[in-house]
């Protein structure tokens, strides 16, 4: 089953598209990461999601359903970003016993225990915290909930590294118990690329790429040698990337595909994966060349 499916998606403000004519479906008890650069539209696209604002044209559906203004998809879906506006008047063990009254599957000894071990005083109160305090406090209400939509948008603003990676594995703990799914956007895939099921990538508002995290991996190749002996090899391939590294050297990502790789290594070729991270970024990039294109001419 799927539970989040998207037709020819747009959000227009005036003239700037920030998500254009986007389709893509997610099943149901999967991670889905939502990769892309800062401006990407991710958060853009969550909020139609989450039913916070509705989209210029194209269709949302949640379990079949319009989000917008829909107590039934609010009540199964939750959604964590650093923009959220918590009472100022309750402490942080008020608001964990309000949420249990929202929340159908919510786990006060999950949320109890997390608390716990991230040291956040029950008493304090959420203006009191600091950004990463906030964003900690913000991830045990998205884990605790157990919707069965789960949004987390740049969930680790302000985290510190020990504290990301004790949130990614919390969340992968949790998940294993209490299947649901989960779409996670990050512009830090490195970080989170072993949580998720598949991935999302997505460059001013368009998609990029929708594939399982395995495909992503073997998606592309890196080749590096002599500049004419590998342009002649990849003169027919679709060429993601290239720096020079000298004179006569060059580095090229290509997509991997109808590559003869036994003749690259008789020309003396070097053959490299290429990180998820690296293609991504090489993938939403303006230039090929990357930062080098900008000094070509200066």
């Amino acid at each position: 089953m799927q539970s989040v499916e998207c037709n020819n998606l747009t959000k227009r403000y005036g003239s700037v598209y920030a998500v254009n004519d986007l389709s893509f479906s997610i099943a149901e008890n999967s991670i889905t990461g939502l990769i892309g650069r800062n401006g990407a539209g991710k958060t853009t696209l969550l909020k139609m999601l989450a039913g916070f604002s509705l989209p210029t044209s194209g269709t949302v559906n949640i379990f079949g359903q319009n989000p917008f203004n829909n107590l039934l998809v609010s009540a199964n879906l939750i959604f964590i970003d650093d923009e959220m506006v918590l009472p100022e008047n309750m402490n942080l063990g008020e608001i964990l016993k309000a949420a249990a009254t929202f929340y159908e599957n919510w786990q006060a000894g999950l949320a109890s225990g997390l608390l716990d071990y991230f040291s956040l005083d029950l008493c304090s109160y959420y203006p009191q915290l600091s950004k990463g305090m906030k964003s900690t406090f913000n991830m045990i209400l998205g884990i605790a909930a157990r919707c069965p939509i789960t949004i987390f948008d740049e969930p680790t603003v302000g985290m510190d590294a020990a504290v990301r990676k004790d949130f990614y594995r919390a969340l992968l703990k949790d998940y294993l118990q209490q299947p649901r799914t989960i779409i996670l956007s990050s512009h830090l895939l490195g970080e989170i690329e072993d949580l998720l099921d598949n991935i999302l990538l997505i460059d001013a508002g368009e998609k990029r790429l929708h594939l399982p995290m395995d495909e992503l991996r073997s998606y592309a190749v890196g080749l590096s040698g002599n500049f004419k002996l590998l342009n002649e090899l990849v003169k027919k391939e679709d060429i993601i990337f290239q720096q020079q590294l000298g004179k006569d050297k060059i580095y090229l990502v290509v997509r991997n595909r109808n590559i003869d790789f036994s003749a690259a290594k008789l020309k003396g070729l070097e053959i490299s994966p290429v990180a998820a991270n690296d293609l991504c970024v090489y993938l939403t990039a303006k230039h090929k060349g990357g930062i080098d294109d900008v000094f070509k001419h200066n």
